[in-house]
């Protein structure tokens, strides 16, 4: 939730009007004005009451108008509005239209109704309030979020037809899973049922989506299957239109041009479309009669809303199955801590595949140690490789397959450090990092240089131990691809990374480097893996290091063949890590039973609810000494964030508010009626409050 729009702006009284009162009264016209008096109210269900599209708290409720004559037809529930509020004309959604009011005082007229299309059904409306509620925002907050802007020349034209019923589709590679078959029954039948999926390795899962969501639409309900990224949502979109037809199937994406994301949200909102595929804008897309709503790889961080009040998609997709009485699918190769208490709480059922089945599709993983004298050693930098890595590589491309290299970084070298006593390597003119420019200069490579001053340092020298050799703390991907080429001539090189994703790879031999969440598809599948400098991903300081990295390690091992076929994965991993014997077990259940276990230990997230307040000290001690704290409340920190200033002290602070999962509600709306006293005192300073955050450490 934010604050920095500044409540100055609004010149209310200190404290708010009581609720459903009228924000501003009739001005007393002038005499060259036409009097108020002149409209009459509408003959029937004269109230309206509005939902202003105004981000401060202590307005987080509606008001009533009343609805003139001539707006009679036109001001139905959900439509847009302009009302005048606080001396200004302002935006906002007219929630539903009543008989009588409980303010006491002449009540303002709407100014007019922008559109008589009802965009906000109630439907939609308990939604964007259970949101906001669960996250301590606002209503309008959510709004910005659920509904797109409106396009006037999208919305007058005529809708599509509905589409017509699809043909229940083939299920039986569902078969393959248990509990697989029942839950495609129960979503026939239009039963809820709610199911986290561990796709197995290789596993064309957008089909598998597709025919969950084609099993829906044939009995008439809707689906909402929501993906991290844009690569995602063409595979899947592409197998929806397979089994439904494309005039049954949308793609919402936030991307899409005004006009075009517009013409489609209508179209689902209308019911022309029973299946919508998108990345996180598409969570809140108004379908009729949902059945379904699934999630690919929850916990990938593209799920999380940047924008106040945060919200999660796992969250609302659960908000939105449990209010519609709707299924709700998790699914994705790895497995997050949050989608394993779902099934220790038995609100979800496991949909895993039999340890026979999983084995027969696995590829075979090899785990190697960090060696550092041979990582010392200069023929060994040169490749970065062990010995069983050049094999498994070699034996692809005598399969004629690819291979695909993960790197845990973009770029060519991102850091360096002494090559004997491993110190970070800092400039000596402003103690910078040092890292290699790339290129080269009179045929020479170029020096290393400091990445804050620019300045080359020719004639480096440890200040620990007085080497003159250098290292790379992480070898990024430019810099791969260059010894890969040196180690493996006459073979192809790909990288996809942040310039350039590439969303597939023809299945001939070639080497594919890329960054994670980067990894194409291949045709046939990849002859191995190698999954580089585990140790910089297991080493992050963060709370999900270790599920992170397993998440990553499975989307790419997930692309090899099985092992039968020939399929290798070398993850450059310590063996006797958790992290890298569930995957070498390939068991994300187990890993994930682990975290939970953790984390209900050290009283982290999803145990624990938890709310970040960051901003200035003085901000966040305010905001603290107003924040009434459940009974298990605790307050952990502030600590500084960012650079400290000249004399030591922080600019930003952060602090953690712990309570209990029973208690979350109430913490929610603690900070919610924080920030609203916050709001009504006009206070200048921003400070940012988001409830359950993804970075805790």
């Amino acid at each position: 939730m934010s604050s920095s729009e500044s409540a100055a702006l609004w010149e209310l009284p200190e404290e708010p009007p009581p609720a459903k009162a009228a924000p501003s009264r009739a001005r007393k016209p002038s005499k060259a004005q036409k009097p108020k008096g002149a409209q009459q109210p509408a003959p029937e269900r004269p109230i309206a009451r509005i939902v202003v599209d105004i981000p401060l708290a202590h307005l987080d409720r509606t008001f009533d108008y009343l609805v003139p004559e001539k707006l009679h037809d036109a001001a139905v529930p959900g439509c847009r509005v302009r009302v005048r509020f606080a001396g200004q004309l302002v935006d906002g959604y007219l929630i539903e239209r009543g008989e009588t009011s409980d303010y006491g005082s002449k009540l303002a007229f709407l100014d007019r109704v922008t559109s008589a299309e009802p965009v906000l059904p109630p439907s939609l409306h308990a939604l964007c309030r259970s949101v906001a509620d669960r996250y301590g925002g606002t209503l309008s907050d959510v709004l910005r979020l659920a509904l797109p802007p409106r396009h006037a020349k999208a919305e007058g034209e005529p809708p599509p037809p509905p589409a017509a019923l699809p043909e229940p589709p083939d299920t039986a590679a569902w078969g393959r899973y248990q509990r697989g078959p029942a839950f495609l029954e129960a979503l026939a039948e239009g039963k809820p049922a709610n199911a986290v999926w561990q796709a197995l390795p290789g596993e064309d899962w957008p089909r598998r989506l597709a025919e969950a969501a084609a099993t829906v639409a044939a009995s008439g309900r809707g689906a909402v299957l929501v993906v991290p990224d844009h690569r995602d949502l063409t595979r899947v979109y592409e197998a929806c239109a397979a089994l439904v037809g494309e005039d049954a199937v949308v793609a919402l994406i936030a991307g899409l041009g005004p006009a075009e994301r517009y013409r489609r949200w209508l179209a689902v909102l209308r019911g022309a479309v029973r299946v919508v595929v998108g990345t996180r804008a598409a969570m809140f897309a108004p379908v009729h009669d949902p059945g379904l709503f699934a999630v690919w790889d929850d916990g990938d961080d593209l799920h999380l809303d940047q924008h106040a009040p945060y919200p999660h998609v796992r969250d609302v997709l659960m908000d939105r199955a449990h209010a519609a009485k709707a299924s709700l699918l998790v699914g994705g190769f790895a497995r997050t801590a949050e989608a394993q208490l779902l099934v220790e709480s038995g609100w979800a059922a496991p949909v895993l595949a039999e340890r026979a089945v999983l084995r027969s599709a696995a590829p075979r993983v090899t785990p190697v140690g960090e060696d550092f004298d041979l990582a010392r050693d200069e023929a060994a930098r040169v490749a970065r490789l062990p010995a069983v890595a050049f094999e498994a590589a070699r034996q692809a491309f005598a399969a004629n397959l690819p291979a695909l290299v993960q790197v845990p970084r973009r770029g060519y070298v991102p850091g360096l450090a002494c090559g004997n006593c491993r110190t970070p390597a800092h400039c000596r003119r402003c103690a910078g990092p040092l890292a290699l420019p790339g290129g080269s200069l009179d045929g020479q490579p170029k020096p290393p240089a400091c990445r804050w001053c620019g300045v080359p340092d020719t004639a480096f020298r440890c200040p620990a131990c007085g080497s003159v050799r250098l290292r790379a703390v992480v070898v990024g991907a430019k810099r791969t691809a260059e010894e890969l080429g040196r180690a493996f001539p006459g073979i192809p090189i790909r990288t996809s990374g942040a310039a350039e994703v590439l969303a597939s790879v023809p299945g001939k031999p070639s080497l594919v480097v890329c960054t994670p969440g980067a990894e194409p598809v291949a045709e046939g599948g990849y002859g191995a893996a190698l999954l580089l400098d585990g140790w910089a991903l297991l080493g992050r300081q963060d709370l999900r290091a270790g599920e992170e990295t397993l998440r990553r390690w499975m989307a790419a091992a997930a692309l090899v063949r099985p092992a039968s076929d020939g399929g290798r994965v070398i993850v450059g991993a310590e063996a006797g890590l958790a992290v890298v014997q569930a995957l070498v077990r390939w068991d994300p259940a187990w890993h994930a039973a682990q975290e939970l276990a953790e984390r209900r230990e050290l009283g982290f997230p999803p145990a624990m609810r938890m709310a970040s307040v960051e901003g200035s000290p003085d901000a966040v001690a305010g905001f603290l000494a107003d924040l009434p704290l459940p009974s298990s409340g605790e307050v952990l920190g502030p600590v500084p964030i960012g650079e400290l200033d000249e004399e030591g002290n922080a600019e930003r602070e952060r602090a953690l508010v712990r309570v209990s999962r029973a208690e979350g509600k109430a913490l929610a709306a603690s900070i919610h009626a924080a920030a609203a006293r916050r709001d009504a005192r006009k206070a200048t300073e921003p400070i940012r409050v988001q409830v359950d955050p993804l970075d805790l450490i």
